[in-house]
C-alpha cells in the first residue's frame, strides 16, 4: 500500500540567501526606538530605513543602486520634531513617501529621483488629526491618495491625502492601544488587532465592526493580523506560557481557527508578511535572528511550515520589496531588508530551477502601480479592484509614462493643502522679476548721472 508521506509543493525548496558584503547598505544608525514596526519601506526604486537623530525624528531614503558604506553627512529626511515610528512608501507612486511619528503627525515626503542631495525638512502635506502619537500608516491598496493611520489616542483614520483632510474618524471602536491595522486586497475591509485582545474586521468608510473574535490567542502580548487568501485571516500572538503562536481563521466562522500552530518561546512580536501570488506568507521576529515561511492552502492544516532562513545577527526591523521590484529571472519570490544595528542586509528568497525562462507558475500576473480609483470616488463609494500587470517582460518598460503621470497630478492637487505651495512660487518668481526690473532701473540711473557729470 504506497502512501503519500511529503506534501508536494513548488515552495518547498524556497532557500533564504543573504547578498554579498558590498551589496549592503553600511553605516547606518537604525533608530533604537522601542516600537513594533517595520522600520523600513521599500519600492523598486528606494529603501527608506528609520534612522537614529538627535533633535527630532528622521528616516534615510537610498537610492536601492547606493549600496556600501553611507557617509555619515548623507541627508535624511528631517521635518519631525519627535522620533519617527512608522515610514511607508505609496504603491501608486515610488516617489512618495508617508511618516508617521511622536509629534503626533503625519507627513507626506517627495522624494526626488536618485535620492536627496539636501536634507529634506518640508513635506509635501502634513496631515494633523491624531492626539498621541501616530505608530501605524498603511497606504490604500487600489484608491489613489487614500492613506490610513493609527495612533495611541485608539483612533484611526482615513485621509484623503490630495485634499490634506480626515476624511473618515473611527473613535469609538478601539478602547485600548491598537497593535496593527491593515487592508484586504482591495480596500474594502481594514482589519486591527488591539491590546483589548480583539481582533475587528471593519467596514472603512462607514467605521462600524463587520465581525469581531475576542481572544485569538490567549496571551498578554502583542497580536498582528493580516488578510491572507480568499478572505482569511492569518494571526500571529502568544499563549497563555507566552509561546509563540500562529493561526489562521475564517471570517464566516470565528468560533474556532482552521489551525493554532506553537512555533517557540521567544518574546519578540512576529510580523507576518504574505504573499498572494503565492500564498506563503513570511514571518519575522523582530530581534530573532530567523526568517521562518509557511505556505497558506485550502487542505488541512491550512498552514504548512516550509523552512527557516537563518542568521547570526537579530533584526530590528524588516523591509518587504513589492513584487514588481524583484528578479524573475533568477526565480525571485521575495526580497527582504533586515535592518541590523548598523546596517541594511537584502536577503533573497529564491525557487531553485535549473532553467532561465520565465517560470509562469512563480509569477502570475500581479498588482501594479495603477490605482483603480481616485479618493474622492473611493470615499463616495466606488470599490475598485487591484489593476495587475504581467510580470513577463520586466516590470520598468510598462510603466515609465503612467508614473510620470500619476506623480504631476499628485502634486497638482496636494498644493492647495500645502499650503499653496504652487502660488507661493509663482509669487516668488514674480518678486524676482521685480528686483531684476529694479535693478536695470537703477543701473540706467547711475549711467545718466555719470553722463551728467561729465558733461559739467
Amino acid at each position: 500500500m504506497s502512501r503519500k508521506v511529503v506534501r508536494s509543493s513548488k515552495f518547498r525548496h524556497v532557500f533564504g540567501q543573504a547578498v554579498k558584503a558590498d551589496q549592503c547598505y553600511d553605516d547606518i544608525r537604525i533608530s533604537q526606538m522601542t516600537w513594533d514596526s517595520n522600520f523600513c519601506s521599500v519600492n523598486p526604486k528606494f529603501v527608506a530605513m528609520i534612522v537614529d537623530a538627535s533633535g527630532g525624528g528622521a528616516f534615510m531614503v537610498l537610492p536601492l543602486s547606493k549600496t556600501g558604506r553611507i557617509d555619515m553627512s548623507y541627508p535624511t529626511v528631517c521635518g519631525h520634531t519627535g522620533p519617527v515610528l512608522d515610514i511607508d512608501f505609496c504603491p501608486h507612486n515610488d516617489n512618495i513617501i508617508a511618516s508617521g511619528s511622536e509629534d503626533c503627525s503625519v507627513m507626506i515626503w517627495e522624494i526626488p529621483d536618485g535620492g536627496l542631495t539636501t536634507p529634506l525638512t518640508n513635506p509635501v502635506v502634513k496631515l494633523d488629526g491624531h492626539s498621541k502619537r501616530v505608530g501605524i500608516l498603511s497606504w490604500h491598496p487600489t484608491a489613489h491618495n487614500v492613506l490610513m493611520s493609527a495612533g495611541c489616542d485608539n483612533v484611526v483614520i482615513l485621509w484623503n491625502v490630495a485634499r490634506g483632510e480626515a476624511v473618515v474618524r473611527i473613535d469609538s471602536v478601539h478602547p485600548d492601544l491598537i497593535y496593527s491595522a491593515c487592508w484586504n486586497q482591495d480596500g474594502s475591509q481594514i482589519l486591527t488587532s488591539c491590546k483589548d485582545k480583539t481582533m475587528r474586521v471593519l467596514d472603512p468608510r462607514k467605521g462600524t465592526v463587520i465581525i469581531e473574535k475576542e481572544k485569538p490567542h490567549e496571551g498578554s502580548r502583542p497580536v498582528r493580523a493580516v488578510f491572507v487568501a480568499d478572505g482569511k485571516i492569518l494571526t500571529t500572538g502568544f499563549s497563555r506560557m507566552s509561546e509563540r503562536q500562529v493561526a489562521l481563521w475564517d471570517p464566516k466562522n470565528f468560533g474556532e481557527p482552521l489551525t493554532l500552530q506553537e512555533l517557540d518561546t521567544s518574546s519578540g512580536v512576529l510580523l507576518p508578511f504574505f504573499d498572494p501570488d503565492t500564498g506563503v506568507v513570511y514571518l519575522c521576529g523582530k530581534g530573532d535572528s530567523s526568517i521562518r515561511y509557511f505556505e497558506v492552502t485550502d487542505e488541512a492544516p491550512y498552514v504548512h511550515y516550509l523552512s527557516m532562513y537563518g542568521s547570526k545577527e537579530s533584526q530590528k526591523g524588516m523591509g518587504y520589496m513589492p513584487k514588481r521590484g524583484l528578479e524573475v529571472n533568477k526565480c525571485e519570490i521575495a526580497r527582504f531588508y533586515k535592518l541590523h544595528e548598523r546596517k541594511c542586509e537584502p536577503i533573497v528568497m529564491t525557487v531553485p530551477r535549473k532553467s532561465d525562462l520565465f517560470q509562469e507558475d512563480l509569477y502570475p500576473d500581479t498588482v501594479g502601480p495603477e490605482p483603480s480609483v481616485e479618493a474622492d470616488e473611493w470615499f463616495q463609494g466606488k470599490e475598485g479592484q487591484p489593476i495587475m500587470i504581467s510580470l513577463k517582460d520586466g516590470f520598468v518598460a510598462t510603466t515609465k509614462a503612467k508614473e510620470f503621470k500619476v506623480h504631476k497630478t499628485l502634486l497638482k492637487t496636494t498644493a492647495a493643502s500645502a499650503g499653496n505651495q504652487q502660488d507661493n512660487s509663482g509669487e516668488v518668481q514674480s518678486l524676482r522679476k521685480e528686483v531684476k526690473d529694479l535693478k536695470a532701473a537703477i543701473e540706467e540711473l547711475t549711467n545718466r548721472v555719470k553722463e551728467l557729470e561729465s558733461k559739467h
